[in-house]
């Protein structure tokens, strides 16, 4: 998402800030190049004119051009304009309605409707506790209303039954009957697309939208059609009129000209974007995180958020306990890597943290990839519970049966070991005795400097992150900010591999990616 945008602005904006002063040519030849990025991302030219006329209005100001760091200043006028025109504050689907409150889903056919409807009933059954009814009004496509219901079955949520030979308006009449008879707070209504718009689907919308009285209507587009997506809104908003906009198939666009002009085009907000095709992986729209991760300034908010939702709490408190006293096995190393797959893997997590977005490629190219993960699991499910539990017993023999079992070589499996007595020193060394251990004075230190107070126990001196507002979070970003956590800079003290002291065998990368290579 955003990656060609991302390197090229990075390298634009690095160039900036290298520079003891700015002259206005430098502004004048630095936005040229920011305008031909934009463009190249398929951004609207319209959207990227105004973009670029702002930020050289802000920028060629006598207060920057004398400032201490005009190429910082800059940047920071590139990243507040990007943020306004994604949309300033991020909007989520708005709930404020008498029960069951109507979501309209509407779309061409392709764009992931469907899909897209059962991803939202599934948070909103899950994270909201909300008692949701899916009901599909696509008669045209075959088999549409079985997917839907098929999905329904998978996610645990409410479908409508399906009564064949019923038209569209007459089955979203009978959704809201049934999700008010039925105790529903939400109905969502999947409606039917065409490869392209045309007169009889405006009708069906507007006929559905008179039958039903929605409360939301999202668009869904495809991202990946880049201009044509805006056009798409502007035209479903002049005939139907759309509340907001849902985004699909972002994972899979490393431009993201889509999402970049669309709100700044149609006025209309982007709720939701699709990141990936499992049920989870839908995401709020921030524009200000958004901005953060095109600006390579990472997204500690949004990996927070993503820990809190995938983390067991009960196994981080076992494996705290677990560490208080030095232990950790291979059974542990397994739980890790499964958490770090499910928080969308090494590229997903590293996307996410400041300054590391470069980082990247260079762990590619040494082989440190999602693909390790798998292999790594795979060996360690091909040992018996007992070698899980002491790696020592792992001699030749052994070895070469589980290698024989996970479709790997004696060299695979001495890496993981060397990989593990890595992370178990350096677990002693966090759980050590004297003072409560090491990590959990370096948690409480950073609790006092964030301000999170006594709020660090029962995770084994981790703060508890289910109970953290995303708002607090947004603060807690600023502050460490201002404390002189800078994106890509490390912490200040040098908290371990993260520029500072370095932990053994870590090569100076950061904790819980053992394996780095080291510098020459």
């Amino acid at each position: 998402m955003f990656e060609n945008l991302q390197d090229r602005l990075g390298s634009i904006l690095n160039g900036l800030t290298g520079r003891g002063a700015l002259s206005e040519a430098d502004v004048s030849a630095a936005l040229r190049e920011v305008r031909r990025a934009l463009l190249e991302a398929d951004v609207a030219l319209d959207v990227v004119r105004s973009f670029t006329d702002r930020v050289r209005e802000k920028a060629v100001g006598a207060e920057i051009l004398k400032s201490i760091k005009p190429g910082q200043m800059v940047v920071k006028i590139v990243h507040d304009e990007l943020i306004e025109m994604l949309g300033g504050e991020g909007v989520g689907i708005d709930l404020n309605a008498p029960a069951p409150v109507v979501v309209m889903m509407v779309g061409l056919q392709g764009s992931g409707k469907t899909t897209t409807t059962a991803k939202i009933a599934s948070r909103m059954t899950s994270r909201d506790r909300k008692k949701v009814l899916m009901a599909s009004l696509d008669t045209r496509r075959p088999a549409a209303q079985e997917q839907l219901r098929q999905l329904g079955v998978q996610t645990g949520v409410d479908t409508l039954p399906i009564i064949a030979g019923q038209s569209p308006t007459d089955i979203a009449a009978r959704a809201v009957q049934a999700a008010r008879l039925g105790g529903h707070d939400i109905v969502i209504l999947d409606t039917a697309g065409r490869t392209h718009i045309d007169e009889p689907l405006m009708v069906e919308m507007a006929d559905i939208k008179k039958k039903s009285n929605p409360h939301e209507i999202l668009l869904v587009a495809d991202s990946l059609t880049g201009q044509d997506a805006v056009n798409l809104a502007r035209n479903f908003d002049e005939r139907v009129g759309i509340t907001g906009l849902v985004l699909t198939r972002m994972d899979g666009d490393g431009r993201g000209g889509a999402a970049l002009s669309m709100r700044a085009v149609t006025g209309k907000p982007i709720k939701l974007i699709g990141v990936g095709e499992k049920m989870g992986e839908l995401e709020e729209f921030h524009p200000r995180r958004i901005a953060d991760r095109i600006l390579g300034m990472g997204d500690i908010v949004s990996l927070v958020e993503k820990a809190a939702e995938n983390i067991d709490a009960e196994k981080a408190a076992a494996m705290a306990a677990k560490m208080a006293k030095g232990k950790f096995d291979l059974n542990d190393l397994a739980d890790q890597l499964k958490q770090m797959q499910k928080m969308g893997g090494m590229g997903g997590i590293m996307g996410l943290m400041p300054g590391m977005a470069g980082m990247k490629d260079k762990m590619a190219a040494a082989g440190l990839n999602d693909k390790l993960f798998g292999r790594q699991l795979a060996i360690i499910s091909s040992m018996t519970k007992a070698e899980r539990a002491n790696p020592d017993l792992l001699k030749h023999s052994r070895k070469k049966r589980i290698a024989a079992g996970s479709g790997t070589d004696a060299a695979d499996i001495n890496k993981l070991l060397k990989m593990h007595r890595q992370m178990a020193d350096m677990m002693k060394m966090m759980g050590g005795k004297g003072k409560g251990g090491m990590m959990k004075q370096l948690m409480g230190g950073l609790a006092g400097k964030m301000g999170l107070g006594g709020g660090m126990g029962g995770m084994g001196g981790m703060p508890d992150l289910s109970n953290i507002d995303p708002k607090q979070l947004e603060a807690l970003q600023k502050q460490a900010e201002a404390a002189g956590l800078k994106p890509g800079g490390g912490m200040p003290g040098g908290l371990p591999g993260l520029g500072g002291a370095k932990l053994p065998g870590l090569g100076g990368g950061f904790p819980g990616l053992p394996g780095l290579p080291k510098k020459k």
